[in-house]
């Protein structure tokens, strides 16, 4: 369900499963100014500094203004250039340092740091096949919204940066439709139904003013608001708009209809809407996506088995519910009539819009009202809920969290697509809100950045299995708050498990097993409570994006086990809130590392 934004280069690089490390007996420690690992961990922030100066998209989403009128480098060149540093940087560190006199926090360090690198390289193989625009997003749509919510403006040099970036477009647009040509060259194209809403999207951003007659595009609205704002002489604002309006109307457009021209050239080339098996070394590749999204070695056979078996234990408890509530038809009337009556929806107006923010904004309240019971620390970053740009609604998720800046001056950012309210379901909110907000990202991506005696490599790791994992596992932590109090928004809470249940039998069912579009389609209607549209957008993103789906029940699996274990071994002694704090409070990490920290965990409480 979340959308993290991360720069493509360093998303290549990524971050992979850990073999075995040294135990951990709680959060992380700090340490002494002179030790051995304060100088390791100096090392690590010097490294990710390099690695982050050769993404200046990067730098501006982590608050700094280095290269600030500079945009990514989208070419192989450029990804090759970052994996040369990274090797580099690994040379280095073994030459400076003994992995034997570091201590438990710094060795998982120093694993996971040379975990990377070997991952980035095995990420070289496949980096044709990462599908650079579909309904999961596209440049077309990134651009823009990294410049309205990322580039502050501050000054009239700020001001000139952010035209300066309005520039670079039409390089990013070149380079990023060279590579959708190369790679459809080698037989990877993206979807057949990723073509028509891409390029509606990309038309709209190129809708209205300065292209047009109309409304200000968003993009020229943004600057012309940032550069209102400015307390400079109105001559300085004048031409600080008319450079703007020249580089949108000269450069960024022709750099659109580049991309245009690309898509286009290759939509011919299109195989369909086959999954991973259908590319070149298909099997192979959806076995690499597995292995980064899970962490684990687990096959395509063994997670379809996951999801079959949790499926049927969810609605069971479904089941129940109905029974409380008095309905006596099949759990598939029941999502029927969740999905068809007007009483468990909103009504597909700008009041139902701003009703759905209000709710999504009253349960989190309510968490964080009752947190400090489950938490010993919460993170000190705002959170808001905002509803997608009608612009980009196309091509966003359902629902995803976008990090803050470590330095406060962006929050937390919960959005939700509210395109078509009658697609939204109110039983459904709350655990989204959970998820997306608070206990879920919020809490975990937030904190961890926070964290002052973690290197930047992992307060900033993703590990889309513990990420998304903590995700899921938080919606069902609202109901042990006390939460879900009407008994449909917590079968609304089972149908979101179900959900992910789904996605791991719809997901590996179309990449290895040779699923249809359609198939997989009919089986989610069957087995969820997602509206129609949903369904549709769920089953084309996990088409455009082999094997992330499946992170989000692998996570939640694991640290239920691992809370089960805690529990069981520690019996009067456990405490929710220590549990809590050795999952968040050493950033993200890959499962069997998340185990080792839980086992270091158990026996210090012991």
């Amino acid at each position: 369900m979340s959308h993290l934004t991360i720069s493509r280069r360093l998303a290549l690089a990524g971050l992979v499963l850990a073999g075995p490390l040294a135990q951990l007996a709680s959060a992380a420690p700090a340490f002494a100014q002179d030790s051995v690992d304060a100088k390791f961990t100096a090392f690590l922030d010097a490294a990710f500094d390099e690695a982050i100066a050769l993404s200046p998209e990067t730098m501006t989403a982590l608050g700094l203004k280095t290269d600030y009128g500079k945009l990514d480098d989208y070419t192989d060149a450029g990804a090759d250039r970052a994996l040369a540093l990274s090797e580099d940087q690994l040379k280095r560190m073994k030459a400076g340092f003994s992995f034997d006199k570091l201590g438990p926090q710094s060795q998982i360090s120093w694993r996971l740091f040379e975990q990377s690198v070997e991952q980035a390289r095995e990420g070289v193989k496949w980096r044709d096949h990462f599908y650079q625009a579909t309904t999961n997003g596209s440049p077309a749509g990134d651009i823009p919204v990294f410049l309205i919510n990322n580039h502050r403006v501050d000054g009239i040099g700020d001001a000139e940066a952010y035209v300066s970036r309005i520039r670079e477009t039409r390089r990013v647009m070149v380079e990023v439709s060279a590579g959708i040509r190369e790679s459809a060259d080698r037989g990877v194209v993206a979807p057949a139904f990723t073509f028509a809403p891409v390029e509606g999207d990309a038309r709209n951003v190129l809708k209205g003013a300065p292209f047009t007659a109309g409304e200000d595009t968003a993009v020229w609205a943004d600057f012309k608001a940032k550069v209102g704002k400015l307390s400079v002489p109105q001559g300085d604002k004048d031409r600080l708009l008319a450079e703007g309006k020249a580089a949108l109307t000269g450069p960024f457009r022709e750099g659109y209809e580049h991309f245009l021209a690309a898509q286009k050239a290759v939509q011919p080339l299109a195989r369909g809407n086959n999954g991973a098996w259908a590319l070149p070394d298909g099997q192979a590749y959806y076995a690499y996506r597995l292995k980064t999204s899970t962490t684990t070695a687990m096959t395509a056979g063994e997670i379809h088995q996951l999801g079959l078996k949790n499926l049927e234990r969810i609605q069971g408890e479904m089941r129940v519910i109905m029974g409380k509530i008095g309905f006596t038809g099949s759990l598939q009337d029941f999502f029927r009539t969740v999905k068809t009556d007007p009483k468990y929806q909103y009504p597909n107006t700008p009041e139902g819009k701003a009703r759905y923010l209000a709710d999504a904004n009253g349960f989190i309240a309510q968490v964080m009202a009752k947190a400090p019971q489950y938490f010993k620390r919460l993170p000190k970053a705002p959170l808001e809920v905002r509803a997608v740009e009608e612009w980009r609604q196309e091509t966003a998720s359902v629902a995803f969290y976008n990090r803050p800046t470590p330095d406060g001056s962006r929050p937390g950012i919960f959005y939700v697509n509210l395109a078509d309210m009658t697609q939204v379901l109110k039983p459904q909110i709350e655990g989204i809100a959970y998820h997306e907000g608070a206990p879920g990202h919020h809490f975990q991506i937030a904190l961890s950045q926070e964290l002052e005696s973690l290197p930047k490599s992992r307060k900033f790791a993703f590990y889309g299995a513990y990420l998304e994992g903590w995700g899921l596992y938080a919606e069902r932590l609202g109901k042990e708050m006390g939460f879900y109090i009407d008994p449909i928004n917590d079968f609304g809470r089972l149908s979101l498990e179900a959900w992910r249940a789904v996605r791991l039998i719809t997901d590996s069912g179309m990449h290895a097993m040779k699923w249809s579009r359609e198939k997989a389609i009919d089986f989610f209607r069957e087995n969820s409570m997602l509206s129609e549209r949903d369904i549709v957008k769920e089953i084309e993103r996990y088409l455009c994006n082999p094997g992330q789906a499946t992170s989000y029940m692998v996570g939640q699996q694991k640290i239920l086990m691992l809370r089960d274990k805690a529990k069981t071994a520690l019996g009067a002694k456990f405490d929710i809130r220590g549990f809590h704090e050795v999952v968040l409070e050493n950033g993200a990490l890959p499962l069997d590392v998340l185990e080792q920290q839980v086992d270091g965990y158990i026996a210090g409480a012991k």
